[in-house]
């Protein structure tokens, strides 16, 4: 296997979100090997799909974000990442933790390594990813409960036999953020190979009192047992350590929404010295591969997880007061909280090739198990002043905060969940241009929760619970190829997401409150190669969602429950080489989500929370010479209703990037990325209504490469 392309050593290329749809010029046998350019998504990748499938015979909408596109546009976390991609938006998570809006779906859980669950919140980094796929629409037969939008897998850089190289990555920015990232990799035998990945960042923005630090490492190796069988192992260290920051709060508006907080976009509206967020998380996975026959292969993988977490934060859970033109106070709350979690995930697919009559089937079997420990427990922050939880004091800037505990427990739960999961699908070949997907997925899910708050009070309640859930969920897709580089498509899949890990923390412990959301997403669409290299995909779907969690708008640290909602919405990408010089990456996404029903909050007909109607992003790159490269960027959101009582409304923007590219020799590499070129003020994000992110001004970055 050749040597990763250097995003640097190959500018052309450099620029390319490769794998949006399969090259008609690609030629695949049954079940060979496929050498992979982002083309396809192959078994071998370990990718979301499972099965050695072209992307134009995968009947459903996705993207896919390599590591050369990462490394163009210098990102530096999943926010970076996913606000280029059309149909997807970024939730603030509070200041501690990764949160996406796909189609309308706000998730902290629907993230994925090598296709299995990580679903601890917390920020995921980077350093050793060699490709982010995003799935959209219920992906339950592929990855269980969940993905009621889509799903984000981050497939993980492996070893790589026969080679030996390194490189290191150093940046820094305008605000004083640095980072460095490794990558080495050594042959050590014709059939052993071992790769090392690590980084170190340190945390800045524009943002008064934020900062931060964190590092990883992880060590892999790869064993080929036999010509047949090959051994994976690793081993993933996080640690996370950061001043957690929720932004600015709303402001007052007569006759309207209220809108976020401007002119302030520095101030904290905390306690720099106790909002503070800690993750430390090991990772081990062993997967074991074998190919059984020339048409049939397996994999087992086996994943533990260990993390321990703890943030605590004030924040403003109210609107500034306007008095006299003159913004008068602010409102705080705040809480303490601390998960430990374990999971352990056992996974196991096959996939085999045969033919029926004329028929050719792709027959995909898995099973997956696993357990899920979680304790959790939350204090109340406790003001001196008044022995309440929430206090309103002088908006001055800094904030000058009375003194303040978090020492009222409010919650103290553990909670066992263990689950089961077989799943069948068949892709047949009909004829040489109608293809049918079908599939089945069950699912067994049981909860033991034990409350013990609830044990201690005089109220009657024992604080055990316990919930069993079981669920069928199918996926059924038709594709029409009227040439070998066309397809065609419909699709219709389900998901259920009973109420596990985090959910259980907020909700009653009660029938009602804890029965499983459902989603039912129905899809066509078109994937057209236009040439070798430059593919459009265009996709139109209807996504409904049953009973679902919310931030409850008085009260941003629980959570109430909506009992419907509907996303209709198209999706557009153009990726590719326009030109042997020229690259292209762009997205557009049209989001019409409404809230179907409410139960007593008079929410129902609102429009759902955070879900911008329209959205671009455009990244395109242009080769100067063999040394010197640029490229041009702009992402789009629309404004947007920050919850589903769309009492507070975000103002759209449009912010521009720009970066530039020297090879200064074979060894060193120079990049310069400039973010909001434009220095545009925008709200990029948002937890609650008072929870509004304030948008870096212009910032830049430099990096060298060093190859060793």
């Amino acid at each position: 296997m050749p040597r990763p392309t250097s995003l640097f050593r190959y500018p052309a290329t450099a620029f390319l979100a490769l794998g949006l749809s399969a090259s008609p010029f690609a030629q695949q046998t049954s079940m060979e090997e496929i050498v992979v350019r982002g083309k396809y998504l192959s078994l071998d990748k370990v990718d979301s799909v499972k099965t050695p499938t072209p992307i134009i015979n995968v009947p459903q909408s996705l993207s896919i974000l390599t590591e050369q596109q990462i490394q163009a546009q210098a990102f530096q976390n999943f926010g970076d990442v996913l606000r280029y991609t059309p149909g997807l938006s970024i939730s603030q998570g509070e200041g501690h933790r990764d949160a996406i809006v796909i189609r309308g779906i706000e998730s902290t859980a629907d993230f994925f390594i090598d296709g299995m669950r990580d679903d601890v919140q917390y920020y995921r980094p980077l350093y050793n990813v060699s490709q982010v796929e995003v799935l959209r629409g219920a992906n339950a037969l592929l990855f269980g409960r969940g993905g009621g939008g889509g799903v984000i897998n981050r497939v993980q850089k492996r070893p790589v036999v026969d080679e030996q190289f390194a490189t290191v990555t150093a940046s820094v920015d305008s605000f004083g953020a640095h980072s460095t990232w490794l990558d080495g990799n050594a042959g050590l035998s014709d059939r052993v190979a071992f790769r090392l990945n690590g980084y170190y960042q340190h945390l800045e923005n524009h943002r008064d009192a934020f900062d931060g630090e964190s590092y990883a490492i992880n060590p892999t190796m790869t064993v080929d047992v036999s010509d047949a069988s090959t051994l994976m192992f690793s081993y993933e260290y996080v640690n996370d350590d950061r001043v957690v920051d929720r932004g600015v709060p709303s402001r007052q508006v007569a006759g309207g929404p209220n809108k976020p907080l401007e002119g302030f976009d520095e101030v904290f509206f905390g306690s720099p010295e106790e909002n503070k967020t800690t993750l430390q998380a090991h990772l081990v996975r062993v997967r074991l591969d074998h190919d059984f026959s020339a048409r049939m292969r397996g994999n087992v993988t086996v994943q533990y997880a260990d993390y321990d977490k703890a943030y605590q934060n004030l924040y403003a859970s109210d609107a500034v007061t306007l008095i006299g033109g003159v913004f008068a106070d602010v409102e705080l709350d705040g809480y303490r909280d601390l998960t430990d979690r374990e999971n352990l995930i056992v996974q196991a697919n096959l996939v085999g090739e045969f033919d029926t009559g004329a028929l050719h089937h792709t027959l995909l079997i898995g099973v997956e198990a696993g357990d899920q420990q979680t304790a959790n427990a939350r204090f109340d922050n406790v003001f001196a002043t008044n022995g309440d939880d929430q206090l309103r004091i002088p908006f001055v800037d800094p904030l000058d905060i009375p003194d303040f505990a978090f020492d009222r427990t409010s919650r103290n739960r553990q909670s066992d969940v263990r689950f089961t999961s077989v799943y069948v699908q068949d892709q047949i070949d009909l004829t040489s241009k109608l293809k049918l997907v079908a599939g089945l997925r069950y699912d067994t899910f049981d909860i033991e929760v034990v409350d013990f708050v609830e044990r201690d009070d005089a109220d009657g309640i024992d604080g055990d619970f316990n919930r069993r859930d079981s669920e069928v969920t199918p996926r059924l897709g038709l594709i029409y190829k009227p040439a070998e580089n066309i397809s065609l498509y419909a699709s219709y899949s389900e998901t259920f997401l009973p109420r596990s890990g985090e959910q259980f923390l907020t909700l009653n412990l009660d029938a009602e409150s804890t029965r499983p959301q459902f989603f039912e997403n129905s899809e066509i669409g078109l994937k057209w190669d236009l040439n070798r290299d430059l593919s459009f995909t265009a996709a139109l779907f209807e996504l409904d969602r049953e009973s679902y969690t919310s931030v409850d708008p008085a009260d941003p640290a629980r959570l109430i429950v909506v009992e419907g909602s509907r996303t209709r919405g198209a999706e557009l990408q153009l990726s590719g080489n326009l030109t042997d010089d020229w690259t292209i990456n762009a997205g557009y996404a049209y989001l019409d989500g409404e809230v179907q029903r409410a139960d007593g909050g008079g929410a129902s007909g609102n429009v759902t929370a955070q879900t911008p109607r329209h959205m671009f992003s455009v990244w395109s790159g242009y080769r100067l010479s063999e040394r010197l490269s640029i490229a041009f960027g702009a992402t789009h959101q629309d404004r947007y209703f920050v919850r589903e009582d769309n009492t507070v409304k975000v103002p759209g923007y449009l912010r521009v990037d720009a970066a530039a590219y020297w090879a200064v020799s074979e060894r060193v590499r120079l990049q310069l990325n400039v973010e909001n070129l434009l220095d545009e003020e925008y709200f990029p994000d948002a937890h609650s209504n008072n929870n509004i992110s304030t948008g870096e001004p212009r910032n830049a970055r430099l990096s060298v490469v060093f190859d060793i």
